[in-house]
């Protein structure tokens, strides 16, 4: 069976704020865009995929902030910083998707999960010097 490979994108505001996704499923929370790769399809291109389906912005991937391995899934997730170069209002584009918006790093709406909360945090650190982590379990901030 082949591993699973996921990707999202931070992608950030003038103002320094986080571009944040409320899922239309689940727990209705809200999440980093991005998702799981299609066939053939790398990390990078994943990422630049999923903000345009959910949100319809062309972005450029940039630099990647962070790999995840989530042992539950046999899943590696990886984040990109991504730039949004025509500074676009996001708007969202697939039934998966509620709501978008920017949001301040120090006020992030609920439901969110703290996979979403380390990802954002990891990728606004100025000192990446480890890149791959493994995680657990999610844990929901409600």
């Amino acid at each position: 069976m082949p591993k699973l490979i996921g990707a999202a994108a931070v992608i950030l505001d003038s103002a320094g704020r986080i571009l944040l996704v409320q899922h239309s499923y689940g727990k209705n929370n809200w999440d980093l865009p991005g998702g799981k790769a299609e066939d053939n399809e790398s990390a990078e291109g994943t990422a630049k995929r999923e903000v345009h389906e959910e949100v319809g912005l062309e972005v450029e991937v940039g630099q990647l902030t962070g790999i995840y391995y989530d042992p539950d899934y046999d899943m590696h997730h990886f984040v990109f910083i991504a730039k949004n170069e025509h500074d676009e209002v996001p708007q969202p584009s697939s039934p998966e998707i509620l709501e978008c918006r920017f949001c301040s790093r120090d006020d992030l709406p609920r439901p969110i999960s703290d996979f979403t909360c380390k990802r954002i945090e990891d990728a606004l650190n100025d000192d990446k010097h480890q890149l791959f982590h493994r995680i657990g379990p999610r844990k929901w901030i409600e």
